[in-house]
């Protein structure tokens, strides 16, 4: 039976959600206080269709929150008019640029507003997790600080099997490279070669969860020649059968499937177009290594975080939420990014 493990790190500006399998993390969960609740995942709204796009197969819908509109997916012989009232939920965050996908609960009335948000953090971690309490304080925060370095790296070796994993987004697909460590690979046999592949299914499952990606997933599968039964029941067993959609393993050793979108990607929330990390993260990383130090370090009287004027503008407001003891100074020599902990 696997271990799991489940952190909630809550602090002003920020909720993280962490859960971890057997040690290794398969969920990173992320609200913000300036998220556009109506975009959250689960989210109802009542919303107004705006503009029918048939070649697209659906028609955007404004919910009352501004641009990016909605999309209302449409299948078969599903139909709405432009001005039509409908009562519609979030299955998909924005991404990309795009604005949520939703889904048609019913007719609605009444002015393009929020009904109820989505789930929070804590009501998704009880979901993922159920009856396991999640752990607070550093421990909360120092997990939510490792799963997101381990989201936003693209590789990983495994030595007890020599697996060497890459997974990399690109506009049209994720793309995951399994392949045998150096040194390993020379030579090395059927059985070997299985056995890093059935690991690489499960830890390719593993990091995509993470990262919170989905759509056309293309697996590049160690040697060639392989069982397309047992593999496809082994990505089974990885991805899961709800709303996967898999392809064939190919003659290349090459396995394609479809998975549904629900969150906002990783990299997305963290860096901006340049693969930088946002003014905001950077703030909220101060807050959090200040709140982390005010639970360590208990005898102080006071602690200040010293960081650029651009992120204590938007911590300052943080940091006040964190009581007394919790202080800022804006310091023009520090580096973005940098933040020093210091004693009154």
């Amino acid at each position: 039976m696997s271990r799991i493990e489940v952190f909630l790190d809550r602090l002003p500006g920020e909720t993280r959600g962490v859960v971890a399998r057997d040690g290794r993390f398969t969920h990173l969960l992320i609200d913000r206080d300036d998220d556009v609740a109506a975009h959250r995942l689960g989210a109802r709204s009542v919303g107004r269709v705006v503009e029918a796009a048939p070649t697209l197969k659906g028609a955007f819908v404004d919910l009352g929150v501004g641009a990016p509109l909605a999309f209302l997916s449409l299948k078969g012989t599903d139909r709405v008019t432009v001005g039509e009232k409908l009562e519609v939920a979030v299955t998909a965050e924005p991404r990309g640029g795009k604005g949520p996908a939703v889904r048609r609960i019913g007719p609605g009335e009444g002015t393009p507003r929020l009904l109820a948000p989505g789930p929070d953090v804590a009501a998704s971690l009880a979901v993922l997790a159920p009856g396991v309490a999640p752990a607070t304080g550093i421990v909360a925060i120092d997990a939510g600080r490792e799963a997101e370095a381990e989201g936003l790296q693209k590789g990983q070796t495994f030595a007890d099997t020599g697996l060497d994993i890459m997974l990399e987004r690109t506009r049209a697909l994720v793309a995951v490279d399994l392949d045998l460590g150096r040194g390993v690979g020379v030579g090395a046999g059927a059985s070997a070669r299985a056995r890093a592949n059935r690991q690489g299914l499960h830890q390719a499952a593993r990091g995509i969860g993470l990262r919170r990606w989905a759509g056309l997933v293309a697996i590049d599968l160690i040697g060639v020649g392989h069982d397309g039964a047992a593999v496809l029941a082994e990505a089974r067993g990885a991805f899961g059968d709800d709303e996967v959609v898999y392809g064939p393993v190919s003659r290349f050793g090459l396995l394609q499937l479809s998975l549904p979108w629900r969150r906002t990607p990783l990299e997305e929330l963290m860096q901006d177009a340049a693969g930088r990390r946002r003014l905001a993260c950077r703030a909220q990383d101060g807050v959090r290594s200040l709140a982390r130090a005010l639970l360590s370090d208990t005898a102080s009287p006071r602690l200040v975080l010293r960081c650029t004027p651009e992120e204590a503008d938007l911590a300052r407001p943080l940091v006040a939420a964190l009581g007394a003891r919790a202080a800022l100074q804006a310091d023009p020599h520090m580096a973005a990014g940098a933040h020093l902990i210091e004693e009154v």
